[in-house]
């Protein structure tokens, strides 16, 4: 079975006929090459059910997850999205895809030189790489109408939620090192923030000055 074929099926069986229904969702993972994203020893593995590693102790998410919290942003296409945790860019793609523009933030020199080396490659131009602490978000391109990070974290960050816009979304996983909660904040025209939460996942830690310290 060829690669592309995999895709088709990691979305067929992995995700559309699970939890994912957003159209839009379904149909820029069946277009993004994921194997691409992935070293390439695990490149045959790509569109297998579960996460795989990518370097630095981070992974690629499962696809289930990437597309599950993707739907939960409820993207248009015209947002400003703050992406915590590049890790390979995948995740980045796939937002740069659905929404206006991408600044993304990763804590590991190298995952940020490949992600962007790969998204200018694939010809992502409005998705904005930069290396760094993602728990203090990105201040010079804020507010943001959705923030999703990809790592476990302790609690809701604080400068994220400072730099979420009203009507805004963020979507991350809250919980300790074992499990997290897959949590969805919204906050209002007024500012209050409304909580929605979506089951156990398990992510690797978000570290920073608002997350885990290692």
């Amino acid at each position: 079975m060829s690669l592309d074929d995999e895709r088709e099926r990691m979305v067929k069986e992995q995700i559309e006929n699970r939890e994912v229904r957003d159209p839009r969702v379904l149909d820029v993972m069946r277009r993004i090459r994921r194997h691409l994203f992935v070293p390439e020893p695990l490149q045959e593995h790509a569109y297998e059910d579960r996460p795989q590693p990518i370097g630095c102790k981070q992974t690629i998410s499962q696809p289930l997850m990437v597309g599950l919290m993707t739907e939960l942003l409820g993207l248009t296409g015209s947002e400003r999205v703050l992406e915590i945790g590049t890790g390979s860019g995948y995740q980045s793609a796939i937002l740069a895809e659905l929404a206006g523009e991408v600044y993304t933030i990763e804590r590991h020199t190298s995952l940020a030189e490949r992600a962007k080396y790969l998204l200018e490659y694939l010809g992502y131009t409005n998705v904005y790489v930069f290396q760094g602490d993602g728990t203090i978000g990105y201040l010079p391109a804020a507010p943001y109408d959705r923030i999703l990070v990809t790592a476990g974290s302790p609690r809701l960050p604080e400068p994220l939620m400072e730099q979420l816009a009203p009507r805004g979304i963020m979507v991350l996983p809250v919980g300790d090192s074992s499990v997290q909660t897959l949590t969805r904040v919204s906050k209002d025209e007024h500012g209050a923030l409304h909580t929605d939460y979506f089951g156990s996942c398990f992510f690797v830690p978000l570290v920073g000055e608002y997350g885990w310290s290692s």
